[in-house]
């Protein structure tokens, strides 16, 4: 359990600081403001797609989904 919050953690903020370093790059005259505020955004998104899709695994492959693991 430890080793997936982990690998989480620095997904996460991996990407939170690869977006900001991509944009701040791509768009310096955007203010710091922006470009933390879109890489934000970006990171909720991937993180409610991939709460989505987990979600609609386990509906699909289990029969009973309060008592199956």
């Amino acid at each position: 359990m430890l080793l997936t919050l982990a690998w989480g953690s620095l997904f996460f903020l991996g990407l939170f600081a690869l977006s900001t370093w991509g944009l701040r790059r791509a768009r310096p005259e955007w203010p710091v403001y922006d470009c933390l505020m879109i890489s934000t955004r970006l990171v909720s998104s991937a993180q409610a797609v991939l709460a989505t899709a987990s979600g609609i695994v386990i509906i699909f492959y289990c029969r009973d989904v309060v008592t199956d693991r």
